[in-house]
């Protein structure tokens, strides 16, 4: 494949690359793609330079696949000129996730899908990524009523700004109000305020809970609420997930549901002191799901610990996970031979 990485430089799209190089995806091109201040440095990838272009060259190249971690308006301008020429794009931007006509995709959930049509591919949230990986199977068989999510979201989510920040709070050099990404300080601190407030007083980031996973899951009727809170962790996301089902479980078909589930690993023996934290999430590409146990207050109610690297996971593996299974259904024919 001639594959494309757009916003190269970016956190997430360092990641990218690492995941592409670690999964051996088929390449026979490599198309490092940012921003004019970029263009033209080498980037290190499978340990041969390549020069940086810009996105006009990129969509001149015709690439087979363009994987996007520009930011949304990069991605609503660029992205239907790739599709144009022929590409298919797998952006991980909030652009596309609720356009109707574009897909939202969870391998794991819903990549049967994806067709050769779908030129422009929407990779969900991070939070959402991760939850639905552990609900999907859940909802399939008990059938989710209600979600109460409480979120303890990694400073990295929100890009290199707030890594700085956090670095500079943590070796104490002071910041310039506009050299932070926050308002407040992220060191030793937790902010309930991921992304803009929006008008119901829910921020975006929760509200994208709400409406990604209902998309995903194809059910507009499932009824969701979330709290979303940067943490000062330096990769991974956990999530309290509080499930109302329909239909009544046992907790030990629950953990072996899940068990048995693409993509999860079950990490719940409290006896061991055994549960899922970012610390051992981290570089990884697996959903670690634990403290798994009843809602006593609440008929059909269940109660999850959900934890994922957030790059990983949680965007850039993802991202080729949707290439990798294009690839593997014919959707998209590899034209290259590995590089």
């Amino acid at each position: 494949m001639k594959v494309a990485v757009v916003g190269v430089t970016g956190l997430v799209g360092t990641v990218m690359c690492e995941v592409l190089k670690e999964r051996n995806f088929l390449i026979s091109e490599f198309l490092p793609v940012a921003s004019a201040r970029s263009v033209g440095k080498d980037l290190i990838f499978k340990g041969k330079p390549h020069k940086i272009i810009g996105l006009e060259a990129a969509v001149n190249a015709r690439p087979d696949i363009a994987i996007f971690s520009a930011g949304g308006s990069v991605s609503k301008e660029w992205a239907p000129k790739f599709a144009e020429v022929g590409t298919t794009v797998i952006d991980n931007s909030s652009a596309w996730r609720m356009d109707p006509t574009k897909k939202l995709v969870v391998p794991e959930v819903n990549a049967s899908e994806l067709t050769n049509e779908d030129k422009i591919i929407a990779n969900p949230n991070c939070s959402t990524i991760q939850m639905v990986v552990a609900l999907a199977p859940l909802h399939e068989k008990y059938k989710i009523k209600r979600l109460v999510i409480s979120t303890y979201q990694s400073y990295t989510g929100t890009g290199m700004k707030a890594v700085e920040q956090y670095n500079a709070e943590r070796d104490g050099k002071p910041l310039g109000q506009d050299e932070m990404a926050y308002h407040y300080p992220i060191y030793e601190n937790c902010l309930p305020h991921c992304d803009i407030f929006l008008e119901n007083d829910y921020t975006k980031e929760e509200m994208k809970l709400v409406h990604e996973t209902r998309k995903i899951l194809n059910d507009e009727g499932l009824r969701v609420t979330a709290t979303a809170v940067r943490v000062p962790v330096k990769g991974g996301h956990s999530e309290s997930i509080n499930i109302e089902f329909e239909k009544p479980f046992e907790v030990v078909d629950v953990k072996r549901l899940l068990g048995d589930s693409d993509g999860i690993i079950v990490s719940d023996d409290i006896a061991s002191n055994q549960y899922p934290m970012p610390l051992f999430a981290k570089n990884k590409d697996e959903v670690f799901v634990g403290r798994i146990r009843r809602d006593e207050s609440l008929e059909n109610g269940l109660n999850l610990w959900v934890v994922a690297d957030n790059l990983r996971k949680g965007a850039a593996t993802n991202a080729v996970q949707i290439a990798e299974y294009l690839v593997a259904k014919n959707i998209i024919q590899p034209v290259g031979v590995m590089s």
